[in-house]
């Protein structure tokens, strides 16, 4: 609760730019956090399918262009959220909690993280009662996601569906509960490294996220085309051909993204090297004073070392 109320309190630095650049150049991923049955957050994450053009295979949140509603709809199509949270089975809904400052895909799309909070309804939590809060424990008549929440896929986006402990992302080993009945598979659960990016230092995360304590959602039909989303020693599909030894690959805007919100919901300074900025919105300044962030984009274009240098340097002229 303490974390949902950072959250919710957090609110980034004026970006002006983001409402005249065109819709085609701008995009939203939706962070979709929910509170398992022990009360600790997790973040919902899509594998992108092997048939899409850009990133496929690769660990994602579920989004599109180009705002929180836009990123709905994809989450509706990807992995059968509801749109509409009158169609969400009750009692849940979703509450956009805030967004995070915006960051520079290599596709040249500026990419801006919406947090939500998928739960039972129950009255919000004020800002100023963080300590007291955290130390309330939820209702144990409270209706939990993993158990009651069934998505639907949509096979030609995505190739698997799971979540991942939220807080988490801020340490360099796995965090094992007390009590817990499994423990994760052999291998690390991070490791990382500093890159050229953007033309400074930008921190490389890798994660490795474990799925044996968890049923992978895939797109396949069975009962009428449901497929359910379980946690927590629900057997099933949850080592494949998707893992490495049991455990999905997390990495680059996406890594730094989760990274991003998770410091910013704990207060927590992750336990590895971090960028100390969020977001590349400096970067994207400088790109849209030189023209490159208009509304036609060529078909494949990436940026190159040579764009950013230009863009880094007509930033600094601001």
């Amino acid at each position: 609760k303490a974390a949902i109320a950072r959250l919710r309190a957090f609110k980034p630095p004026p970006f002006p730019l983001w409402d005249r650049l065109p819709v085609s150049r701008r995009a939203a991923v939706l962070m979709l956090l929910y509170a398992d049955r022990r009360g600790d957050l997790r973040v919902v994450i899509t594998m992108r399918a092997a048939s899409l053009r850009s990133f496929s295979g690769h660990a994602a949140l579920p989004g599109g262009k180009a705002d929180i509603q836009i990123a709905r709809r994809e989450a509706w199509e990807e992995i059968g959220l509801p749109m509409d949270d009158a169609k969400i089975p009750a009692p849940f809904r979703i509450e956009h909690l805030c967004d995070l400052p915006t960051n520079l895909a290599r596709t040249e799309l500026v990419v801006r993280p919406c947090v939500a909070l998928l739960h039972a309804t129950q009255p919000p939590v004020p800002v100023d009662t963080i300590a007291s809060s955290a130390k309330a424990p939820s209702s144990p008549s409270s209706p939990r996601v993993e158990d009651s929440l069934i998505p639907r896929l949509d096979a030609k986006e995505v190739a698997a569906v799971f979540s991942a402990p939220f807080h988490n992302f801020l340490r360099i080993a796995d965090e094992v509960h007390k009590g817990s009945k499994r423990r994760p598979p052999p291998g690390k659960w991070y490791e990382g490294s500093w890159v050229q990016w953007h033309e400074e230092p930008w921190r490389m995360h890798f994660f490795y996220v474990p799925v044996n304590d968890q049923r992978v959602t895939k797109p396949r039909r069975r009962d009428g085309g449901l497929a359910a989303l379980a946690e927590d020693g629900d057997d099933g599909d949850a080592v494949d051909e998707l893992a490495e030894d049991g455990r999905y690959k997390v990495w680059g805007m996406t890594a730094r993204i989760l990274v991003d919100a998770a410091t910013v919901a704990y207060g927590e300074e992750p336990e590895f090297e971090h960028n100390s900025h969020f977001g590349d919105e400096r970067m994207i300044q400088g790109l849209e004073k030189l023209g490159r962030l208009g509304p036609k984009k060529k078909a494949g274009s990436e940026l190159t070392s040579d764009d950013l240098k230009k863009a880094s340097e007509a930033a600094s002229k601001m």
